[in-house]
């Protein structure tokens, strides 16, 4: 299992902590931000298949920021998967 560590930017939580292993979210933690949506979100997506999650929230939208946290999620997933291949 590898853990991954994602300073935020423009958005209400401040890092986003996950691991992946064999492919699957794991441990998703956001600091800070809404608590109740993004507990539900970690919980939602517990050893769901890494790229799917990438797909379903990149680019979504909070508040007009051309951002949120699930889009911040994504990204960081995108390149905590991109780093995986390259050691691969």
């Amino acid at each position: 299992m590898e853990n991954f560590s994602v300073k935020t930017k423009g958005i209400c939580s401040s890092q986003i902590d996950f691991s992946i292993e064999d492919g699957k979210l794991h441990n998703i933690n956001f600091h800070g931000g809404c608590p109740g949506n993004l507990a539900a979100i970690g919980k939602i997506l517990e050893g769901t298949d890494a790229k799917r999650a990438v797909m379903l929230l990149k680019g979504n939208d909070c508040g007009g920021k051309n951002t949120s946290c699930a889009d911040q999620l994504a990204r960081g997933v995108e390149k905590a998967l991109m780093q995986l291949e390259a050691k691969a």
